[in-house]
């Protein structure tokens, strides 16, 4: 199949849409797919144009990233994405912004359109009244919906009643995430509790600083928050005012080929989302073998289970840390045990081969679904 596809963001961005989609691309080129990606050129080193791991991506105007900004790249990408659609056989758009770009060629070339609604932002603007009519408008567009939690696919489903509608969890490149060489010096033999989460309020990164220090009252441990954003400065002030900075350690954004050095380096892996789809790097850490404690919320929870880490209450970091330090003093054969046991879930279940496969298969449904008409 020629697939085209639109994401408002892909590498060298950083993030688990960037990760997925490029993580999916690579999958069905695997399978002998010809795929072409148009995204955004957020990034302005990035070249316009480029082959990416044998992707062709075209990158468009963006003026920022912002809600502003998201509508007007994808605005800005319908040109494009019109030019390229000519001769293929499916257009799928990455979140709900990429609808606006892949519609016209789809309906004026009649041309099957899959859509996957990522991101927990898009359950944020769910909740609101103008948006819903929006997401609406654009969510009756697609031949059929994808969703990586169960929950986001409910969500569709309320919005837009009569559309077609799928639960599918996000993949991980197994070959790539897999337990490797520690990358991160430990410090007196202390713990080392890793949060590989980007730094912004409904990652819930505060809370796992919050936790900290709770952790610390019976295991001596240190905190590694892997990823960048806007709220670095007033966590750092956080970590300050808790009496914890010596133990804090900010490492900024990683390239996703640097991640499974880091994961491997943890003895707990922490995912504390306030709000949450499904989580690529909960799913990279468990590849790893890392025991996972996670939030109790959104898609986490269809991921996360008693077989292979902890579920703790969001927005409690009293609960956080009971379940932190419940993981740094299992036994070390337990801790194995469900290491392995998260590894083979994601295997079985969400590895890109797997997904590949279960989005190929969605395809010739959209195909025949347009065909019949």
């Amino acid at each position: 199949m020629r697939i085209l596809m639109h994401s408002i963001y892909f590498p060298p961005e950083v993030g688990g849409l960037e990760t997925h989609v490029a993580t999916l691309c690579k999958a069905l080129m695997k399978r002998g797919h010809d795929v072409t990606v148009v995204t955004s050129h957020s990034i302005k080193s990035a070249p316009k144009f480029e082959v990416y791991d044998g992707i062709k991506v075209h990158r468009v105007f963006c003026p920022k990233k912002s809600t502003l900004g998201w509508t007007v790249t994808s605005i800005a990408a319908i040109p494009k994405v019109y030019s390229l659609s000519k001769d293929i056989d499916i257009l799928h758009a990455h979140t709900f912004p990429s609808i606006v770009p892949c519609a016209p060629p789809a309906k004026l070339r009649k041309i099957p359109f899959v859509a996957t609604i990522h991101t927990s932002h898009f359950l944020r603007l769910a909740k609101k009244a103008f948006w819903r009519k929006v997401l609406k408008f654009l969510l009756k567009k697609p031949d059929i919906i994808l969703a990586p939690s169960k929950e986001i696919k409910d969500v569709c489903v309320d919005i837009a009643p009569n559309i077609k509608a799928y639960s599918l969890i996000n993949a991980v490149d197994i070959d790539r995430f897999k337990p490797t060489k520690p990358v991160i010096d430990r410090i007196n033999n202390e713990k080392i509790i890793i949060v590989p989460r980007r730094l912004f309020e409904k990652n819930g990164v505060e809370y796992a600083i919050r936790a900290l220090p709770l952790v610390r009252e019976k295991v001596s441990a240190h905190l590694y928050l892997i990823g960048d954003g806007p709220l670095r400065e007033k966590l750092i002030r956080l970590a300050n005012e808790l009496g914890i900075t010596d133990f804090v350690h900010f490492l900024g954004a990683k390239p996703n080929k640097e991640m499974p050095g880091y994961l491997s380096s943890a003895d707990v892996v922490v995912i504390p989302s306030l709000i949450e789809a499904t989580s690529v790097a909960a799913l990279e850490a468990m590849a790893c073998e890392r025991v996972v404690v996670a939030s109790n919320v959104g898609g986490l929870p269809e991921i996360v289970t008693e077989k292979t880490g902890k579920l703790a209450q969001p927005g409690d970091p009293a609960d956080l840390a009971e379940k932190i330090v419940e993981v740094l003093l299992m036994p070390d054969e337990l801790k194995a045990k469900l290491g392995k046991n998260a590894r083979e879930m994601v295997v079985k279940n969400w590895s890109t081969d797997s997904l590949a496969e279960q989005v190929e298969k969605i395809y010739l449904e959209a195909i025949k679904k347009v065909r019949s008409r």
